[in-house]
C-alpha cells in the first residue's frame, strides 16, 4: 500500500511540474503571464499536497492500527505471541499486513490471497473454521474474522514440533511369534533344535536392535516387543523386511518356520493394547502367518507381508480339543442348522453333509441351508443325480425355513466360510445365540458375528479335510455313507485343483480315510467332467487371454455371463500353460454383477491382490465380485492392483 502511495505522489508531482513548465513556455512565447493560469496551478499544487498527505496519514493510521487501537504493549504482545493480521479487499487482494510479517520480512501486499496461500480457499469460502500453512519453515494456524475481511495468523510452530516429539514417543506394544516352530523342531535332536532356534532368532534380534526395539522372550517361539511410534514407523518404512530375512534363513535350513508380528498403539491404557496385540496375533496366524497385523485404536487393521503359502499349523491335540468342544455344543443344543456360503461348491455342501451326519449321531434334528444363495452348476447336477438318496439322509432348506427353526438352544455351524456377508444364512446368523465356524480360508479382518467356537485353519486344503479329521475324535459311531464320502472327496479334489496346490500329509491322510469310507473316485471324476458347451466357452475365453509381465495372464469376457465356477475353471486351465504364474478371469458373473476369479501357482499371492479390490481367498486361489461393476473397469483396477503388488514385493526383496 505504501509503495502505491509513493508512486501516486511521484505521478502527481510530475504532472504539476509538466504543467508548470508548459505555462512558462507559453508565457515566454506570448510574452504574457496569465494570472488565472498561475492561480489554477497554485490551487492544484495545494490540493495535491493535501490529498497525498491525507493518504499518507491514513496509511500510517492503518499501518499502526494495532499500536493506535491497543497501544504499544498490545503490539508487543501480538509479536511475542506470534499473532499476525492480514486484510484483503472485495477482490481478495491483500491490502495490509501487520507488524509480525514486517518483522519476518513477509510482504504480499497487492497479491491475491489465494495466490499466496491456496490453503485458505476453504477458510474464505466458509467450509472450514481453521487451516494451517507453513511459511518459511514456520507453521501458522489461520482463522477468519466472520464480520470482516481479516485473516488471523497464529504461529504454532512450537506446538507442532512438540506434538511431533510427543507422537514419536507414544507407546507401541508388539508381539513376534515364529510360525510352525514347535512342529519344525519336535523331531530334531537337541543340538539341531538349538541351531535352528539360534539361526531364525538372530535376524529378529538384529532387526529389533537396528530399530531400537526392546525385545523380551516369552517362550521358545514368542517375544514381547516394546517400542515407540518413531521406531514403529521406521519398521513400516522398511516394509518389515525381517519377514523375508527369516523366510530365507528357514529355506536354507530346510524348515518351514516363518514370522508373524502384531502391533497395537494409539492408547495409554496398556491392558487395551495387550488385548489388541493378542487378537492381532491370532488374526495374523489364522490368515496363514508370515505377515504383520497392526492397528491403531479406533482404526481399521492393516496387514503387511503374507507372501508365502499357509503351512499346516494344527496339531492333533488341537484337533481333538476342538472336536470335543464341538461335540459338547451339539449335545447341549436343541437342534443344529448348518449354513454355507453363497454359490455353494462341493467343499461347502460336502463338509455340511459330514457335519450333518455327526449331529445326527447324537440324535439332534439337523438342517442344511442349501436352497438359498445359489449352487455351482456341477454340484447342482451331482445333487440332482443323487436326489433320492440325499433326501433320505439330509434336510435341505431355505434361509427363511431355517429362521423358523431357530430356537434359544439352536447351534448354527458355518461351513467353508467365516464372514456373514458371504453366508447363505445371514438372517439366521444375526439371530443365533451359539455359532461355530469351521473354515480353511485366510481369516478376514471382520466376520460380522460373535462365534462361540472358531476353527479356521488356512493351512488345510479344504473344509472337508477339517471335518474328516474331526470325525474320529467326536465319535466312532458317525455313519458316513459311500455317497457322502464321495462328495467330500470331490470337495477336496476341487479345492486342491486336483491335488496340485495346498496339499500336505494331512490332506492325503484325510483322502485315504474317505477312500476307506467308500469314496468312489470314478464317480467324482464323472461329476467334474465338462459339458461340450463348457469346453467351448473355456477354449474361447482362453484364446482371448492377454499376457503381461511377471507371468500374469488376464482373460476378459464381456459378451456373455459366466458362472463363478466356470470362471475359476478357466483360470485353472490358463495356469497349466508354461510361464504362467497367475491367471485372472474377469466376466459378468450374474445380473448386475461382475467379478474376478484368480489362480496362482504359489509364487504370486493372488489373495493379496484380490484383497486390494475388496475380495479375498487363498494365496493360490482368490476372487472378488462387485455389484453393478463393469468388466472393463475391473480390468483397469486389476492392473493397478497387480502393479502395486509387484512394487511392494520388489521393495520387500530389496530390503531383504
Amino acid at each position: 500500500m505504501h509503495t502505491k502511495i509513493t508512486k501516486t505522489k511521484k505521478i502527481v508531482y510530475s504532472l504539476l511540474v509538466i504543467q508548470a513548465c508548459a505555462l512558462i513556455v507559453l508565457s515566454l512565447l506570448s510574452k504574457k503571464v496569465s494570472i488565472p493560469s498561475i492561480l489554477i496551478l497554485m490551487i492544484e499544487t495545494i490540493l495535491a499536497i493535501y490529498v497525498i498527505s491525507d493518504f499518507e496519514e491514513a496509511y500510517e493510521e492503518q499501518s499502526n492500527g494495532v499500536r493506535n487501537v491497543l497501544g504499544s504493549t498490545a503490539e508487543e504482545a501480538f509479536l511475542t505471541g506470534g499473532v499476525g493480521l492480514v486484510m484483503y479487499d472485495d477482490d481478495y487482494i491483500v491490502t495490509w499486513m501487520s507488524e509480525l510479517f514486517k518483522e519476518r520480512k513477509i510482504d504480499h501486499v497487492g497479491d491475491r490471497v489465494l495466490g499466496w496461500i491456496p490453503e485458505a480457499d476453504d477458510l474464505i469460502a466458509g467450509k472450514a473454521d481453521e487451516v494451517s500453512v507453513t511459511l518459511d519453515e514456520k507453521t501458522y494456524s489461520i482463522t477468519r474474522k466472520e464480520d470482516a475481511q481479516v485473516l488471523i495468523f497464529t504461529d504454532i510452530t512450537k506446538e507442532v514440533v512438540l506434538q511431533k516429539k510427543f507422537d514419536d514417543q507414544l507407546f507401541v506394544l508388539g508381539l513376534a511369534s515364529f510360525d510352525n516352530y514347535d512342529e519344525s523342531v519336535q523331531y530334531e535332536d537337541e543340538a539341531d533344535a538349538t541351531n535352528i532356534s539360534a539361526s531364525v532368532r538372530a535376524p529378529l534380534v538384529e532387526y529389533c536392535h537396528t530399530h531400537h526395539v526392546l525385545m523380551k522372550r516369552l517362550n521358545n517361539s514368542k517375544y514381547l516387543l516394546i517400542l515407540n511410534e518413531k521406531a514403529y514407523q521406521s519398521m513400516v518404512d522398511d516394509h518389515f523386511s525381517v519377514l523375508s530375512k527369516i523366510r530365507r534363513v528357514s529355506m536354507k535350513m530346510d524348515v518351514s518356520i516363518t514370522l508373524s508380528m502384531a502391533f497395537a498403539y494409539g492408547s495409554t491404557e496398556y491392558d487395551v493394547l495387550d488385548e489388541m496385540t493378542a487378537n492381532l496375533m491370532d488374526l495374523a496366524q489364522t490368515r496363514g502367518g508370515d505377515q504383520v497385523a497392526v492397528q491403531c485404536v479406533g482404526n481399521d487393521i492393516k496387514f503387511y507381508g503374507g507372501s508365502s503359502e499357509a503351512n499346516e499349523k494344527r496339531s492333533r491335540v488341537r484337533v481333538r480339543v476342538l472336536s470335543h468342544a464341538l461335540r459338547d455344543l451339539i449335545l447341549k443344543s436343541s437342534n443344529v442348522i448348518i449354513c454355507g456360503h453363497k454359490m455353494a461348491d462341493f467343499d461347502c455342501i460336502a463338509s455340511a453333509m459330514g457335519l450333518s451326519r455327526v449331529a445326527s449321531t447324537f440324535g439332534k434334528p439337523v438342517s442344511i441351508i442349501a436352497k438359498t444363495g445359489g449352487i455351482e452348476e456341477k454340484l447342482a447336477a451331482a445333487l440332482k443325480i443323487n436326489e433320492q438318496e440325499l433326501s433320505q439322509e439330509f434336510n435341505f432348506i431355505t434361509d427363511n425355513e431355517a429362521l423358523n427353526q431357530l430356537q434359544e438352544k439352536t447351534l448354527v455351524i458355518m461351513c467353508d466360510h467365516h464372514n456373514i456377508k458371504q453366508s447363505n444364512g445371514a438372517k439366521v446368523l444375526e439371530n443365533a445365540k451359539k455359532i461355530v465356524i469351521i473354515d480353511h480360508h485366510r481369516r478376514a479382518t471382520e466376520i460380522g458375528i460373535k462365534p462361540t467356537l472358531v476353527y479356521i485353519e488356512a493351512g488345510a486344503s479344504s473344509a472337508c479335510e477339517l471335518v474328516c479329521e474331526m470325525i474320529p475324535y467326536i465319535s466312532n459311531k458317525v455313519d458316513i455313507s459311500d455317497m457322502v464320502a464321495t462328495f467330500m472327496l470331490t470337495g477336496m479334489v476341487v479345492d486342491t485343483q486336483r491335488w496340485r496346490v495346498r496339499t500336505g500329509a494331512r490332506t492325503y491322510e484325510a483322502a485315504a480315510r474317505l477312500k476307506d469310507m467308500g469314496a468312489d473316485i470314478s464317480k467324482s471324476n464323472a461329476w467334474l467332467k465338462d459339458t461340450f458347451e463348457e469346453f467351448s466357452i473355456k477354449t474361447e475365453v482362453a484364446t482371448n487371454a492377454e499376457r503381461y509381465d511377471h507371468g500374469v495372464v488376464i482373460a476378459k469376457v464381456e459378451n456373455r455371463v459366466l458362472s463363478r465356477s466356470l470362471m475359476s475353471q478357466v483360470a485353472d486351465s490358463l495356469l497349466d500353460l508354461q510361464g504362467v504364474r497367475a491367471a485372472f478371469v474377469i466376466a459378468n458373473c450374474g445380473e448386475n454383477e461382475a467379478g474376478i476369479s484368480a489362480r496362482s501357482d504359489g509364487t504370486i499371492n493372488v489373495q493379496m491382490i484380490m484383497e486390494k479390490m475388496g475380495g479375498g481367498g487363498h494365496m493360490s486361489a482368490a476372487a472378488m465380485q462387485k455389484t453393478r461393476g463393469k468388466v472393463a473397469d475391473l480390468k483397469n483396477d486389476l492392473l493397478e492392483a497387480t502393479i502395486e503388488y509387484f512394487k511392494e514385493d520388489s521393495e520387500d526383496e530389496s530390503n531383504s
